[in-house]
């Protein structure tokens, strides 16, 4: 967890993701992610330079098996104030609508009642638990399935809510995280999504990590790539061929 915190801070410092008086609400599922993104950010509560408050919400989709008894438990353990929405997004996604790919509208009506939620409580920012490997998957799927060069960014301010997003554990690997969860014992929540690791983003996560074992330092490289605006060397046209 000590490395884990070292490059926390460093991502806070080099985005000033947190600031004085903040008050934080983690977007918590209760997955891998999530639970160590509130439980490092708890620990780093002892020694952040910035002082900031800390909760934790939950959009609950309406999956009936559900069970987030282990997540107050822990979260009272803690002592981490927790919110929980119940929202019928589930039955919309699924039943009514019946998405052929259901994840991008799930993802955006649970950051829509995420964002109304913190708006209500008065909190500013909400830190979400992307890493490293979650930002060079979104990558990938901008790519393969958009012809875009694009990713989600560190820090992301949203002025129809007036407030921000942050992404604290953008500097580590996927794999560091599950070697704290299980370092820690932390009670992680199975997804209940019936189309859990049959995704898109699984088939962009299963090429990183194909990637991560056969290239040199992978992770490190994709990391600059994506800071590295500087040198981007793409394909634009000039401006008299745009206009043809």
């Amino acid at each position: 967890m000590k490395k884990i915190l070292g490059k926390i801070r460093r991502a806070c410092d080099d985005y000033t993701m947190i600031q004085d008086n903040d008050k934080i609400a983690v977007g918590f599922s209760g997955g891998k992610d999530s639970i160590s993104l509130i439980y490092a950010l708890k620990l780093f509560q002892r020694f952040s330079p910035n002082k900031f408050e800390l909760e934790a919400i939950t959009v609950d989709p309406g999956f009936e098996n559900m069970n987030l008894d282990a997540a107050k438990k822990f979260l009272k353990e803690i002592d981490v104030p927790y919110t929980i929405i119940k929202t019928e997004i589930s039955k919309i996604v699924f039943d009514e609508r019946k998405e052929s790919n259901p994840c991008s509208l799930c993802s955006k009506m649970r950051r829509g009642a995420l964002n109304d939620e913190a708006k209500k409580r008065g909190i500013n920012k909400i830190a979400l638990g992307h890493h490293l490997d979650d930002g060079i998957s979104t990558l990938f799927l901008s790519m393969f399935y958009e012809g875009r060069i694009n990713t989600f960014k560190p820090v992301t301010y949203l002025d129809r809510t007036d407030i921000t997003t942050i992404r604290p554990l953008i500097y580590i690997s996927e794999k560091s995280i599950i070697e704290s969860v299980e370092r820690n014992s932390l009670p992680v929540l199975k997804s209940p999504c019936p189309v859990d690791g049959k995704t898109k983003r699984e088939f962009a996560n299963e090429i990183v990590r194909d990637l991560g074992g056969k290239v040199p330092d992978f992770k490190k490289k994709m990391l600059k790539a994506m800071q590295n605006k500087e040198q981007t060397q793409l394909w634009f046209k000039p401006e008299s061929l745009e206009k043809e």
